[in-house]
């Protein structure tokens, strides 16, 4: 056990610390500390999502009794991802403080002071990803590994898969990043990102409720009244704030689709409605946190 908690210790952060190099040394690139962090950051976060989604799926394929049959990666891989969890708090908080330096804090460079206060502000915004992901350590790693007791495999499995939507929230990151909105290719995935966060997240404990209650044969909308009350509980913790993410989604794809037929009519320096000229974007590639929710990659 203590081995594969020090595998994924070792894994995630040091993928994250080798992408930054590469993305910093290799001549034809040449990023910047502050872009090379904030793309690396989102790497870890895909590649986290693609080895938790293909666990999950042979975790969930191999279960033919979803509440007796048990595989060993469910365990072995809860065990290596739960560093990736703590890993991911620091390096949202590297992304949040590259990002104010470059939106013109350059003067917070270093000073503990300026640290302390963007750690502040940082805690303030992304609070409820930060809550997600000290929940998952301190709540979910040891009720998935030793309540358990070695049953519901198949819905741990299930839930692994929720990290399909993953890839595609930080993609749309790196192409808002770096001013790439008006691409086919951001559309398309504003297009997949809704879809996959939908289904894989969105439906996720409604799709679970489902699967027991044929399993066990009850109709579907007597089964919160047959499982245990703390089940319904959990269920409901982990659903609300996949539904605040999702509806920050739809209003970032329909500012998206519905915008981009004005952004056509109105280019940058073009004259607007009251006779002014268009505010510019911003060179450095972030918008103003009102323009748009900053999603986080969980």
């Amino acid at each position: 056990m203590l081995t594969i908690l020090a595998a994924g210790s070792v894994f995630f952060p040091g993928l994250f610390l080798l992408s930054k190099q590469c993305l910093k040394s290799i001549p034809a690139l040449r990023w910047s500390e502050g872009d090379a962090v904030i793309v690396s950051a989102r790497l870890v976060s895909s590649v986290q999502a693609v080895m938790a989604s293909s666990a999950g799926y042979m975790i969930a394929s191999s279960c033919d009794d979803i509440i007796e049959d048990q595989h060993w990666l469910t365990s072995t891989y809860i065990l290596f991802a739960v560093p990736y969890f703590v890993y991911d708090i620091y390096a949202m908080f590297m992304c949040y403080w590259y990002k104010l330096r470059v939106k013109g804090h350059e003067e917070a460079s270093a000073a503990p002071q300026h640290m302390a206060s963007a750690l502040t502000s940082y805690l303030r915004r992304e609070f409820l990803m930060v809550l997600h992901h000290v929940v998952m350590v301190t709540i979910c790693f040891p009720i998935s590994v030793f309540v358990r007791q070695g049953k519901g495999d198949y819905f741990q499995g299930i839930m692994f898969m929720a990290e399909l939507s993953t890839p595609s929230v930080c993609l749309g990151k790196i192409l808002i990043q770096y001013k790439q909105q008006h691409t086919l290719l951001h559309k398309v995935n504003g297009a997949l990102m809704l879809i996959t966060f939908f289904i894989c997240r969105v439906l996720l404990f409604p799709y679970l409720y489902y699967v027991y209650g044929r399993y066990a044969s009850i109709p579907f909308h007597l089964v919160p009244l047959s499982v245990p009350w703390h089940c319904n509980l959990g269920a409901a913790l982990l659903m609300a704030p996949q539904l605040y993410w999702f509806s920050l989604i739809c209003r970032g794809a329909l500012r998206l689709f519905t915008g981009s037929s004005r952004s056509q009519r109105l280019r940058p320096g073009a004259a607007t409605a009251d006779g002014g000229a268009a505010a510019p974007q911003p060179a450095n590639g972030y918008r103003a946190p009102s323009a748009e929710p900053d999603l986080a990659t969980h």
